[in-house]
């Protein structure tokens, strides 16, 4: 029999969504955060407009325009958005749709699918890994999705009707668009196309669907804490008219506005690693909204557990060896036991000077 991945489980928290629902003015001690934590307003709004967008479908015939201008974001904002991605707007909007309608049912309803004790797969909150840890204002739906035989189907909501075959027909889209993605970051980086698909052996992916109820007080709380991720990269469908994801630049915080029917991608600290630290993964955060609840859709493309990740010796060249080889399985499951704050995981990877 195959074994199934299993990842570092969190320990049991309130469900937001139910507290804001029974007392919408409160907000427990837990979520508000410190004076330094507390989310800062928007400060830098004129370079929103500058976050780079990427047209995929001229990207993957490796037009070099667009090429260069992967190479650009990566280096200097470690973000950007895509159109021309070829995942379909009824698809997206399936995608949104249910989601919708799984987050309004009852409490009881969800819980079916609620996070067993050890795994972090599932319903429910990752990432608490202290009884004094300050908390996420979300909840969320997580589950692994590629390749197929690593799903645990009965985590995976049957309501509303035909849920998991949308959620198929979503993930499906993002593979093959990280796919694509992952062929373009090859050849930026002086390898064959399909040099970083081999080296990850199987392109996983993890889906995070967080849901980020309204907050009476969204100065005083956050969505999710500041973070890079541990992926490859991640691409993330945003809701169309509600702003919430923030990213570091230039050591303020800028807002992604949302731009229609674009999906959202990232670098993660895998490529930063590949990459010698030429290509950076970026801290971002979510912050809540006064009058609307917001959901967003985060896939996670990760290597095997088993891949060795290191610089690749090329990109090195004459530079100074900023990261030591890690395992990809130790390295995402450390991270998992720590609580997620900023870039601190990729530490373990670092050479000391």
């Amino acid at each position: 029999m195959r074994m199934l991945p299993t990842y570092a489980p969190s320990i049991p928290v309130p469900n937001v969504q139910e507290m804001v629902r029974k007392e919408p003015a409160k907000i427990p001690d837990r979520y508000i955060r410190n004076d330094e934590d507390k989310p800062p307003i928007n400060d830098m709004p004129h370079l929103s407009s500058e976050i780079p967008v990427i047209n995929l479908s001229l990207l993957s015939t490796g037009e070099t325009e667009e090429l260069n201008k992967l190479d650009f974001a990566c280096k200097e904002w470690g973000f950007f958005q895509v159109v021309n991605h070829g995942i379909a707007k009824e698809v997206l909007q399936n995608m949104k749709d249910a989601t919708a309608e799984f987050f309004e049912l009852p409490l009881e309803e969800k819980n079916k699918y609620e996070m067993p004790p050890d795994d972090i797969q599932g319903y429910g909150h990752a990432y608490v890994v202290s009884e004094e840890q300050k908390l996420d204002w979300s909840d969320a739906l997580i589950l692994l999705v590629h390749p197929s035989h690593y799903r645990k189907l009965k985590l995976w909501p049957s309501t509303p009707k035909g849920y998991r075959e949308i959620i198929n027909a979503y993930t499906k889209g993002v593979q093959k668009v990280g796919e694509q993605l992952l062929r373009a970051f090859s050849t930026i980086m002086g390898m064959d196309k399909d040099g970083l698909l081999a080296l990850h052996k199987n392109l996983l992916q993890a889906l995070r669907v967080n849901y980020y109820p309204a907050c009476c007080r969204p100065d005083q709380v956050l969505g999710i804490s500041p973070h890079s991720d541990t992926s490859s990269i991640t691409i993330l469908m945003q809701e169309s008219d509600i702003n919430g994801l923030q990213i570091r630049h230039n050591g303020g915080w800028v807002q992604v506005k949302p731009v229609s029917d674009a999906l959202v991608v990232n670098v993660g600290d895998v490529i930063e690693i590949l990459s010698n630290g030429k290509y950076k993964s970026i801290e971002h955060k979510a912050v809540t909204n006064q009058n609307n609840s917001r959901i967003s859709y985060a896939s996670f493309l990760i290597p095997q557990d088993d891949v060795e990740i290191e610089p690749l010796a090329h990109l090195v060249g004459s530079q100074r060896l900023m990261y030591k080889q890690v395992v990809y399985g130790e390295y995402v499951r450390s991270s998992m036991q720590r609580k997620m704050e900023g870039k601190a995981h990729t530490e373990i990877a670092k050479i000391e000077t």
